[in-house]
């Protein structure tokens, strides 16, 4: 299982380092390829993310010394704040994009706002990173229904943060981004969080990975796809529940 996860986290970094020479996805109207990434990682978070840590509420209540309800509130709360600091990422680029192009400097983010923006995503993937050797479930079918849906969210993710940062992506992001998920599985191996602490993890994942997709799908001027986007996230939905 350290072989096939330590595989994902290859793929993720390629992916990362690669995105750039997709040239099949910088299309209008939207890539019906993204649309169907960003399906396939909404899926896995509503069909089994969620899911799981709600079937972990006791466990929860045990390590945390609290009611059912008080740890069941908890953990959703993690997932809200995942999706309300992505949030405040995203709004962060468009005010500084905006104040830039009001000052007559182009039309990208200022530089603290994209070394804030990365950071945070590097964050982000070493948590990502980190979960490929530690989950609620465990075993093979586990690890590649994790593996596939966040690969392909982070094609969805890093098309976005390649349009956001373009030149600074390339140059920069990137590579950050690719060493942070390696990081995150080597981080994995070495240290070995209480369950809890997984749980809240995945939590947090859970609400940035909604937010991520859905703030690249749903602006009008993304001209998304909606069946590519429907159909996948039907098609992995099924998936998951058949395994």
């Amino acid at each position: 299982m350290t072989i096939t996860s330590l595989l994902f986290a290859g793929l993720f970094a390629l992916v990362h380092l690669g995105i750039g020479r997709m040239r099949f996805l910088d299309q209008a109207p939207r890539s019906r390829w993204l649309s169907a990434a960003g399906g396939v990682a909404v899926a896995y978070v509503f069909l089994h993310v969620l899911p799981e840590l709600a079937a972990h509420q006791q466990t929860f209540a045990e390590e945390l010394g609290t009611s059912k309800a008080t740890a069941e509130g908890l953990v959703y709360s993690l997932a809200l704040t995942g999706l309300v600091v992505f949030y405040g990422l995203e709004r962060a680029i468009r005010v500084s994009r905006k104040r830039t192009a009001e000052g007559n400097h182009g039309h990208l983010p200022d530089a603290g706002t994209f070394w804030i923006h990365i950071g945070s995503f590097s964050v982000y993937n070493v948590i990502i990173g980190y979960l490929l050797l530690h989950r609620e479930e465990t075993g093979g079918w586990s690890l590649l229904a994790y593996g596939v849906a966040m690969a392909l969210h982070f094609v969805t993710n890093d098309f976005g943060l390649r349009q956001d940062h373009q030149e600074r992506y390339d140059r920069i992001a990137r590579w950050i981004l690719a060493g942070a998920v390696l990081g995150g599985w080597l981080l994995g191996r070495l240290a070995d969080l209480p369950e809890i602490w997984i749980a809240l993890l995945f939590g947090f994942i859970a609400g940035g990975v909604v937010l991520n997709v859905l703030k690249e799908e749903l602006p009008e001027d993304r001209e998304s796809r909606l069946w590519p986007f429907v159909c996948t996230a039907a098609a992995y939905a099924l998936l998951l529940l058949a395994i």
